[in-house]
């Protein structure tokens, strides 16, 4: 390896004690989500059951974010962070599957998404804030499109790119620095 890319995964394997890398991912999803409620209430795109699971992976994603911007020199709170905004990004990433494999294969007459999120019983979200949570919508509609992509395909890409992220990040500390 030569100076130049050693430089490089050094610096990047840096960004999870620093605060800004954080707030920017907390920004990032936060916008995200606020895009989601202006989309809901403005523009009348009625959420569907998986879109609710997506908001919900994108909101875990952003307190996470927000965590570890709080106090990215402490290993336990940066593996909390990373923990989470792993575990939100590949939940995200599931249900946009999930959701684009509703629109594309399944078979309408027998398969339909549900009118309440299955959120444990301990915390349903729906009830207690349902003008984020609640579902309004249906998992087949594709009104909406941006650049000749749907809502899910783009979550789709989101997701992906949330994800990659960790992962590159967490690989360049653990390459330069041996610790997380």
């Amino acid at each position: 390896m030569n100076i130049n890319s050693k430089s490089i995964l050094e610096h990047l394997g840096s960004w999870p004690q620093k605060r800004w890398p954080w707030l920017l991912l907390a920004a990032a999803a936060t916008g995200l989500v606020l895009t989601a409620l202006y989309m809901q209430h403005v523009n009348e795109q009625n959420p569907c059951e998986q879109c609710i699971y997506q908001r919900t992976a994108m909101i875990g994603i952003a307190l996470f974010a927000w965590l570890g911007a709080a106090a990215p020199q402490y290993f336990a709170v940066r593996l909390v962070a990373f923990t989470g905004w792993i575990g939100s990004a590949w939940a995200g990433l599931s249900s946009a599957n999930y959701h684009l494999w509703f629109q594309r294969e399944a078979n309408p007459l027998f398969t339909s998404c549900s009118a309440y999120p299955n959120f444990p019983s301990w915390a349903p979200l729906h009830e207690w804030l349902p003008s984020v949570f609640a579902i309004t919508g249906m998992c087949g509609d594709d009104g909406w499109r941006l650049f000749g992509l749907n809502m899910p395909e783009w979550m789709q890409i989101i997701f992906s790119i949330f994800l990659g992220l960790a992962v590159v990040v967490i690989a360049a500390r653990l390459f330069a620095t041996r610790r997380i």
